[in-house]
């Protein structure tokens, strides 16, 4: 759980900077890549993502532009990744001009629970982390570039000397 608003900005900063390079290797023909019939595509699941940031943080008392995803997504990549960078940029602005430290532990009904903040904006960041690992898997499937997150791709190994590990 955050404590602090310039931890959360730090942690948010990161985490945005990966998921828009992984978001820079889509093309539009692998926005329909799915791992099963009845599994979101590609497209589909990165607009999840763009759409869940307003969707968590607008039931938290802020006021980021929503984005329905439950509507079909965008069939441009471009549009996904401006779409996705928009919200992202959105949370820091939010969060600094509403929220102090102070308030952190301050909790919020979400979802039929109580949330403090500092949780509210953990749980932003491993919702990311937890559908950027899905996206991955589907961009491999596609045939794209998949960079490092928390270590190094597969391919990145042999950039750094070594060995992919098995």
């Amino acid at each position: 759980m955050f404590r602090t608003i310039e931890d959360f900005l730090n942690a948010w900063s990161y985490e945005n900077q990966v998921t828009e390079t992984l978001l820079r290797q889509l093309t539009d023909n692998s926005l329909n890549q799915k791992v099963y019939d009845e599994g979101r595509s590609l497209g589909q699941l990165v607009w999840h993502i763009a759409g869940s940031i307003p969707e968590i943080l607008n039931r938290a008392g802020l006021e980021l532009d929503e984005i329905d995803d439950s509507l079909d997504a965008p069939q441009s990549a471009d549009e996904l990744r401006q779409a996705f960078s928009k919200a992202a940029d959105q949370v820091k602005e939010q969060v600094l001009a509403k929220w102090l430290d102070s308030e952190l532990e301050n909790e919020v009904n979400m979802y039929g629970e109580m949330w403090s903040k500092g949780k509210i904006l953990t749980v932003l960041i491993l919702h990311q982390a937890h559908h950027r690992g899905q996206l991955t898997v589907l961009m491999r499937q596609a045939g794209l570039v998949v960079t490092g997150v928390y270590g190094p791709a597969k391919e990145e190994w042999s950039s750094m000397g070594m060995t992919a590990a098995k």
